[in-house]
């Protein structure tokens, strides 16, 4: 199972959970004797001109986080084009799903899903792509990036109970016609951690039903790191979800 990675992740850039000391470690402990690591370089800038404006670029600069932030979408541009061949899962950070054209929060920066599919986009001609954005919180960012393009479908399940939410992503996949299925994994909404929702066999189910379909589809697929904050938790919960979206 290839992961992308880079020791620069594991500095603690800010004062938020997304980049607590820690935090990458506990997902490696757990991860690290079944994946291999693969490293990645900061994205060019022309990749976030092509989704944020100017002014947003320059703020990110202003606050000090350009180098870490730009490191994590050229991290989830290399985690793409692994995903072209194999499933790859990019364990980098800062998040991005709150990051939109003009603006950010929620411990995002850069829109590194949007970095990512753009990239596709431009390198690889793919037009049709069907995100699934499965952390806790709405991804208001990417959604607000791609507003009024009808080939990128996005999903955020919103169940009330396991079974609702599990269902949901089920059958959003029945008569799914895409060219490259990403998710946005964020772990929080774990019975543990903030949203108290899911059990880890429930990302195993979740990985495994995305590769299911990318492999009826001949297509690939790549997942990108969003939340997650309960250390004890969350490296069995990305590992769960590697085994389901390799196949194993």
């Amino acid at each position: 199972m290839k992961v992308v990675f880079s020791e620069r992740f594991l500095e603690v850039y800010t004062t938020d959970p997304a980049a607590e000391a820690g935090r990458l470690e506990a997902v490696l402990d757990v991860i690290g004797p079944h994946v291999e690591l693969i490293d990645c370089q900061p994205c060019d800038p022309s990749d976030l001109e092509v989704v944020h404006t100017k002014r947003h670029i320059e703020s990110v600069k202003e606050e000090g986080l350009f180098d870490i932030a730009s490191l994590a979408a050229g991290g989830a541009i290399k985690t793409a084009e692994i995903g072209l061949n194999e499933p790859c899962f990019g364990l980098i950070r800062p998040p991005g799903h709150h990051a939109s054209k003009d603006g950010y929060w929620g411990f995002c920066y850069f829109n590194n899903m949007a970095v990512a599919v753009r990239y596709l986009m431009k390198t690889q001609k793919l037009n049709h792509f069907f995100i699934l954005d499965f952390d806790l919180h709405y991804g208001d960012g990417t959604v607000n990036i791609f507003a009024g393009n009808p080939n990128v479908k996005i999903l955020n399940p919103s169940g009330r109970d396991r079974k609702e939410y599990l269902s949901q992503i089920s059958n959003s996949l029945k008569d799914l016609q895409v060219e490259m299925i990403c998710v946005s994994a964020g772990f929080d909404n774990h019975q543990k951690d903030w949203g108290g929702l899911l059990f880890t066999e429930d990302y195993y189910e979740i990985g495994t039903m995305l590769h299911q379909k990318a492999k009826s589809l001949n297509i690939g697929c790549f997942a990108l790191l969003e939340g997650g904050y309960n250390h004890h938790v969350l490296g069995h919960n990305v590992l769960a979800f590697l085994k389901g979206f390799n196949g194993l």
